[in-house]
C-alpha cells in the first residue's frame, strides 16, 4: 500500500473538518487533515498578542441550549469546562445606549410607543408558532416581519440590524434566517428572562487544539499552512489532491471550505459545469473585525447592537463583559464587526486606514474614548464570513454529495435552516463522518 494514501483526506481544519477527522480516526481509520491556515478552527481560529495572550480573531460564544459542544467536550475528557454566563445585551439608538437584556428593559425602550413595545415583546411568541420553516422561505425578512410587528418596529429595531448584517443583500435574505435567530434566542433565557450564553475555558482555540491533539493521538495527521491546489480524478472518483508539498492520495475525501473555494479546487477535475455553477450560485459577505485590547472598558454591555444609521458596525462586542479580563492580562477586549461585500471600497482599506475609520465612529458612540486606552489592536478579514440565504435557498443550495462517488462537501452554508455556528459545525461533522464510515465498510 502507498504510505501516502489515506482512508480519508479532509480539506479544511475548521470545526467541521476536525470533527470528521476526530470521529473517523477514533474509529480506526487513517485520516489526514489539510488546512491552508497556520492554526485550526477556521472562523473560530485564534491569534496571540505580543505577550502571548490568546484570543479568537472573530467573536464567538455558544448558546446554553446547544448540545453538540458540551457533548464533544465531554468526549475529549474536559467535562465541566463549558461555562455558562449571563450576558448583557443592548442597543445603540438615537445617540444613546439602551439595555435590552430582559422583558423589563424592553418596557423601558421609549423610542417605541407602548403598543409597539408590546408588539415587539410578543414577537417571540408569534415566531414559535411557525412549525415548518418552508412555509416562509419564499418571503424576505421584511415581507414576513412587517405584518407581525408593524412598520415602525421594523424600521427602528430590525431594519438597521438586517442592513448592517447583510449589506447589499439585506432585501434578498429569506425570512427563515431571521425566524431561526428569534426562535433560538427566545429559548436561551433564564428564569428571569435574561439571556445565558456559554464559552469554553481558554477559548475556542484551546478546544480546536484539543481536537487536533485527539486526532493525532488516534493516529491521524493534521497539516497546517498547506493549501489544496487541485484534484486528481479517474472517472467518478477522486484519487488524490495536489498541494505545494506534493500529492496526497486517499480512498475518500471531504471538503469543508466555502463553496467558491471548493469550486476552484474542483475546476478542471471533470466535474459537471452545472454543479460548479451551483456551488458559485451561493453568495457570501465578507467580514472585517477590529479587535481592540484596551486599558478601560467601553461600557458594561457585552453585545451592543448598533441601530443608528451612519455607523459602520453591526455591533460592538465587549468580550470581557462576558469572559473575565483576568484571562487577558487584566485588559479589556472589544470586537467591532462589519459585514460587507468584498467589492465595497472599505474592504480594500489598509489595516491602519481601517483602524482610523473605525475609531472615528467609536468615539461618536463613546465620547470619553481616547486612543491612549488602546494597548494593542488587530484587524482580521474573512472573505466568506456569511452565506446569503436568499428566497427558496433550500432549492438551490448544493447537497453534501458531489458528482464523485467518494467525495463529499460539508460547509457552514449547508447548516441551513440554522445559521453558522460551532455547535452545528460539530453536528454536521459527525453526520458526514457516519456517511464516510459507512462507505468505507
Amino acid at each position: 500500500m502507498n504510505q501516502n494514501q489515506y482512508d480519508v483526506v479532509i480539506v479544511g481544519g475548521g470545526f467541521t473538518g476536525l470533527t470528521v477527522a476526530y470521529a473517523l480516526s477514533k474509529a480506526g481509520h487513517k485520516v489526514r487533515v489539510i488546512e491552508r491556515d497556520d492554526s485550526p478552527g477556521g472562523l473560530a481560529g485564534t491569534f496571540e498578542f505580543g505577550d502571548g495572550v490568546r484570543l479568537e480573531k472573530f467573536y464567538h460564544h455558544w448558546f446554553n441550549n446547544d448540545v453538540q459542544v458540551p457533548d464533544l467536550v465531554r468526549e475529549l475528557g474536559h467535562d465541566g469546562e463549558v461555562i455558562t454566563l449571563p450576558s448583557r445585551t443592548g442597543m445603540y439608538f438615537n445617540g444613546r445606549m439602551w439595555r435590552l437584556s430582559t422583558p423589563l428593559d424592553l418596557l423601558r425602550f421609549t423610542p417605541l410607543g407602548l403598543v409597539d413595545r408590546i408588539r415587539l415583546g410578543l414577537l417571540v411568541l408569534q415566531v414559535r408558532r411557525i412549525k415548518d420553516w418552508r412555509a416562509i422561505e419564499h418571503l424576505s425578512i421584511r415581507e414576513w416581519l412587517e405584518p407581525l410587528c408593524g412598520k415602525h418596529v421594523y424600521r427602528v429595531v430590525w431594519e438597521p440590524l438586517i442592513s448592517a448584517k447583510f449589506s447589499v443583500f439585506s432585501e434578498a435574505v429569506n425570512a427563515v434566517w431571521f425566524w431561526k435567530k428569534l426562535a433560538l434566542r427566545g429559548s436561551t433565557r433564564d428564569s428571569k428572562g435574561g439571556e445565558e450564553l456559554a464559552y469554553f475555558k481558554g477559548g475556542f482555540g484551546r478546544l480546536a487544539d484539543l481536537l487536533v491533539e485527539a486526532i493525532r493521538k488516534a493516529g491521524g495527521e493534521v497539516s497546517f499552512g498547506l493549501p489544496t491546489t487541485g484534484l486528481v480524478t479517474e472517472g467518478k472518483r477522486v484519487t488524490a489532491i495536489d498541494t505545494p508539498a506534493g500529492r496526497i492520495e486517499g480512498k475518500r475525501f471531504v471538503f469543508t471550505p466555502a463553496f467558491p473555494i471548493i469550486a476552484d479546487i474542483f475546476e478542471g477535475s471533470g466535474a459537471p459545469a452545472d454543479w460548479l455553477a451551483r456551488l458559485r450560485r451561493v453568495k457570501y459577505l465578507g467580514n472585517i473585525c477590529l479587535v481592540l485590547r484596551l486599558k478601560r472598558s467601553l461600557s458594561d454591555t457585552y453585545w451592543l447592537n448598533v441601530n443608528d444609521p451612519g455607523f459602520p458596525f453591526v455591533g460592538v462586542i465587549e468580550h470581557t463583559n462576558f469572559d473575565s479580563p483576568q484571562n487577558y492580562g487584566g485588559d479589556r477586549i472589544a470586537f467591532l464587526s462589519r459585514y460587507l461585500a468584498v467589492e465595497d471600497p472599505v474592504w480594500r482599506y489598509t489595516d491602519e486606514e481601517y483602524v482610523s475609520f473605525a475609531l472615528e465612529h467609536l468615539r461618536r458612540m463613546f465620547p470619553e474614548f481616547d486612543r491612549g486606552w488602546i494597548v494593542d489592536s488587530k484587524v482580521w478579514r474573512a472573505e466568506y464570513a456569511q452565506p446569503v440565504t436568499e428566497k427558496h435557498y433550500s432549492q438551490y443550495v448544493p447537497p453534501h454529495e458531489t458528482p464523485f462517488d467518494n467525495a463529499w462537501i460539508a460547509t457552514m452554508a449547508q447548516i441551513y435552516p440554522e445559521d453558522r455556528g460551532t455547535n452545528y459545525a460539530i453536528r454536521d461533522g459527525r453526520k458526514i463522518a457516519q456517511v464516510v464510515a459507512a462507505s468505507l465498510r
